[in-house]
């Protein structure tokens, strides 16, 4: 497996987050993590790329591993640079007063930025054309969906070959929102290994291959996204059925 999450425990203070959390995703694949807000999703996210909010959870139990490698100890912008890991988080954080080049140049500060920049970043502004009309714009101008393409396009520009997306749709109209998953499903067939955080199930599902289910800090589902999808439980959650 590319990824292992096993156990996993968090809190943040007396509060318990995460209660033994488990799961994986392999190489290649496209992985969801669904659930209401508060479920854990994002602390789980937050755990693989060593992010910490000012808070500081602790672990407290268990391992993340990737590649066989436990990254428990190390820090953030190793994880990033080193193995290779991006997360595009949830509400964009995007740079608004820098223009969308300069977000994007920014992203490339841990790598040799004469390595075939060029080429990578044309290949941005092919999966985002908008980007490439708007690279001078700040980017505090573009709309919600062009923000999201801008924090999807930045990670890509660190080299990742494990992308991590909390929430890509929100605040999307439904057409950016296809057009959004579109592209992302087609940086998957070239290769690429997703796990997505997604409220919005239904298209968590249609878009994933795998997912887990998580409520209240634990997987309390998990199979094929053509199963769940079906799953009178996860029907009845989020669309009524």
């Amino acid at each position: 497996m590319l990824l292992e999450v096993e156990n996993l425990v968090v809190r943040y203070g007396s509060i318990e987050a995460l209660h033994g959390v488990s799961f994986n995703v392999a190489e290649g694949e496209i992985v969801a993590l669904i659930g209401a807000n508060g479920a854990g999703k994002t602390t789980t996210l937050h755990g693989i790329m060593r992010l910490p909010p000012p808070e500081a959870p602790k672990v407290y139990a268990g391992n993340i591993k990737y590649k066989g490698q436990s990254l428990l100890n190390e820090e953030p912008h190793d994880v990033v640079a080193k193995l290779n890991l991006a997360l595009v988080p949830e509400g964009r954080h995007i740079f608004g007063n820098l223009t969308v080049m300069e977000n994007l140049i920014l992203a490339t500060y841990a790598r040799d930025k004469k390595q075939n920049f060029d080429k990578e970043l044309d290949r941005i502004f092919t999966l985002f054309p908008r980007l490439a009309e708007r690279r001078k714009q700040r980017s505090e101008s573009l709309s919600g969906g062009e923000q999201q393409m801008l924090a999807v396009g930045r990670a890509l520009m660190t080299r990742c070959d494990f992308l991590l997306l909390d929430e890509p749709s929100m605040g999307l109209a439904p057409l950016l929102m296809y057009e959004l998953f579109r592209t992302l499903k087609q940086l998957n067939q070239e290769g690429l290994t997703i796990l997505v955080v997604e409220q919005n199930a239904r298209v968590a599902l249609l878009f994933s291959q795998r997912a887990y289910v998580m409520d209240t800090g634990r997987i309390v589902l998990e199979g094929p996204s053509s199963q769940l999808l079906n799953e009178p439980e996860v029907k009845k959650a989020y669309w009524g059925g």
